[in-house]
């Protein structure tokens, strides 16, 4: 029937004129869902971020700690890899690795610096060090630092520090900090504290790290360690580490330089300082950090063995009291958690706490 064929057209587009706009809900609820959960997530995010690196932090102390009894952190994360990445120190060419693993965000950036390794950057003990801190959330840069293969630090080695850290800079890492161990604190610590480099960093440690060179040699020597009121000396001294250090600073032992060497008095050090060359004592000053810490523009970390038989716990009290002097931002971690650079398990859960709290705060820092 005519009459019914347009009766029903228009009932029809009533339909679907209905059925669009019930679909056009749904989707638009959809949307909506998506929206307030994309939302949400973009606001969970930072908790994310701070739980992820509460957790990879952990890890990597546990495995850090087990040395090879537990492997948290391995099991969690992907194996890193490791590539060469250009750097220059002036004309020089700075061997220098860079140890990275796939990750949804670009991680922050981390120089670390090695104390003394004949092999540098290739160092077995060295390389299992930068691929742990890979694993747990780091570009890390692994530089060769010559001196210290050698155990004859000059004020030059911190070149090697600066280009690693504008190495990182050029390769897209806008966030960089840099970890010095041991002796290598040296370096980093000078190079952190000297104009570009220092402008580049957001977080700095230095871990088993000196703040006087006259004081490490004063310990290196005859054991004796001094700051404020806290004094000692250790029953031994490092007579191996003497005889190194002499045999790959001869230029250095005239007869000054070798009556100071040879001494074993803690009382009679500040007499040989005095004695040796002017030039001797300006090696030893431009070695330092200590004098030079307020040029730091990032916060400063310290982490020290109670009973490091290398450097003593109080060259890190020294760096805490010129960083304070200068007005920067400093936290130490003096625990019996670590000895030298190496774990020592011989600790309580309060030192265990403190390390992972001071550690935790670099990397918090450093990824902003």
């Amino acid at each position: 029937m005519p009459g019914g064929g347009v009766a029903l057209a228009p009932a029809c587009s009533h339909h679907e004129r209905v059925t669009q706009t019930a679909v056009a809900d749904r989707s638009a609820g959809r949307w909506g869902t998506v929206a307030r959960l994309a939302l949400a997530t973009l606001v969970s995010l930072p908790f994310f971020a701070a739980a992820s690196s509460l957790i990879l932090t952990a890890s990597f102390l546990v495995e850090f700690l087990g040395q090879g009894r537990w492997r948290p952190l391995s099991a969690l994360t992907r194996a890193p890899v490791a590539r060469g990445l250009p750097a220059m120190s002036g004309t020089r060419a700075v061997p220098l690795d860079l140890y990275t693993r796939d990750a949804l965000r670009r991680p922050p950036g981390l120089v670390l610096v090695h104390g003394l390794a004949a092999a540098g950057k290739d160092d077995p003990r060295l390389r299992e060090a930068a691929q742990l801190l890979a694993r747990a959330g780091w570009a890390v840069a692994v530089p060769t630092v010559e001196g210290l293969t050698v155990l004859r630090l000059r004020p030059e080695d911190a070149g090697a520090v600066t280009a690693s850290v504008e190495a990182l800079h050029a390769a897209g890492y806008r966030r960089v900090a840099v970890l010095g161990i041991s002796l290598g604190a040296g370096p980093a610590l000078l190079a952190a504290s000297d104009g570009t480099p220092a402008s580049r960093l957001v977080a700095v440690l230095a871990m088993g790290g000196y703040a006087s060179a006259v004081e490490l040699l004063r310990y290196t020597l005859t054991g004796a360690y001094a700051f404020g009121p806290v004094a000692g000396r250790a029953g031994t001294v490092l007579e191996p580490a003497i005889a190194q250090f002499a045999r790959a600073n001869t230029e250095l032992l005239d007869e000054a330089g070798r009556r100071f060497v040879d001494n074993r008095d803690p009382a009679a050090v500040d007499e040989r300082v005095r004695a040796l060359p002017r030039s001797t004592r300006d090696l030893l000053d431009a070695l330092s950090p200590g004098p030079r810490i307020g040029g730091l523009r990032a916060p400063l970390f310290l982490i020290h063995g109670r009973r490091d038989p290398a450097v003593p716990f109080t060259e890190s009290l020294r760096l805490e009291a010129a960083a304070r002097a200068a007005g920067r931002p400093v936290r130490t971690a003096i625990v019996g958690a670590v000895g030298h650079v190496e774990a020592d398990l011989r600790t309580g859960l309060a030192d265990l706490v403190r390390l992972w709290a001071t550690f935790y705060a670099f990397r918090r820092t450093a990824e902003g």
